[in-house]
């Protein structure tokens, strides 16, 4: 059977340019590029993925700045050369520049470009002093706890979702149909591949050699395994809510404490 993603014209260089757009409002939020691995993780996850030109290599969305884009639907056009997201923009934030949009200037009738929109945040603040893109970087600050839960209350939505999905269309429906069984096989697949990831990155500390490759390469597998995990969970009846409920009880508990309290 022909995949989809096998449907869609890719230019010489194997990319195809995605459209951010705006679930509730149809604001376009920015333009990027993805090739077919992108566009297989955007459908697998349900999260933006977009393929860097300048980097050549992949890019989630939000992955220094925490501004994730959920993508609810994708389309295609007539011509099958252009993709467009639908997405709800985590933070609120898609551009570099700590706009809303990417898409802030607008022609006016003398010809000259008009600001229309005004900066949210500070780009300094988003990525950290000097920092003018979206990038990976191990060392800017985390984003605000309010937008992480924001991230993972979407995703649990997704995963309920999905349960009523077409398996064939659906990864995370493919994987509910398979049963808890082969949730879990992935959960332990992607925890093996966690800490193959994390003794690399320490090689390279050591070796002083691609550290911020690997790095996001670590990152990467723990965000997978994470996200099979909360598969899990959905799979039960639970949800990432479940877990950070029991993490915030655990504050302010010795964690000698806390492990003895299991035993009795």
């Amino acid at each position: 059977m022909t995949s989809w993603l096998d449907t869609l014209k890719f230019n010489d260089n194997g990319l195809i340019p995605a459209i951010a757009q705006d679930r509730s409002t149809g604001q376009v939020m920015m333009v990027a590029w993805q090739n077919k691995q992108a566009l297989q993780l955007t459908f697998e996850t349900g999260t933006a993925v977009y393929f860097s030109r300048s980097r050549g290599k992949l890019w989630h969305k939000g992955e220094s700045s925490g501004h994730t884009q959920i993508v609810h639907d994708i389309y295609t056009d007539c011509d099958n050369d252009v993709i467009i997201l639908s997405i709800t923009q985590i933070g609120g934030i898609a551009c570099h520049t700590g706009r809303q949009s990417c898409f802030f200037q607008r022609l006016d009738k003398a010809g000259n470009w008009q600001i229309i929109s005004d900066v949210i945040k500070d780009p300094d603040e988003i990525y950290g002093k000097d920092s003018k893109s979206d990038q990976p970087n191990p060392h800017t600050p985390s984003v605000a706890i309010a937008d992480s839960l924001d991230v993972l209350t979407e995703l649990d939505a997704i995963l309920e979702q999905r349960k009523q999905a077409d398996k064939e269309s659906s990864y995370v429906a493919s994987l509910y149909h398979k049963g808890l069984n082969k949730i879990l096989e992935k959960v332990g697949e992607e925890a093996i591949e966690s800490v193959i990831a994390a003794k690399e990155l320490e090689r390279a500390k050591n070796a002083g050699t691609n550290v911020d490759e690997m790095a996001h390469d670590l990152v990467y597998e723990v965000a997978d395994t994470w996200f099979h995990q909360m598969v899990a969970l959905s799979a039960l009846g639970l949800s990432s809510k479940d877990v950070i409920n029991e993490l915030a009880r655990r504050f302010g508990v010795s964690g000698i404490d806390e492990k003895n309290s299991r035993s009795q």
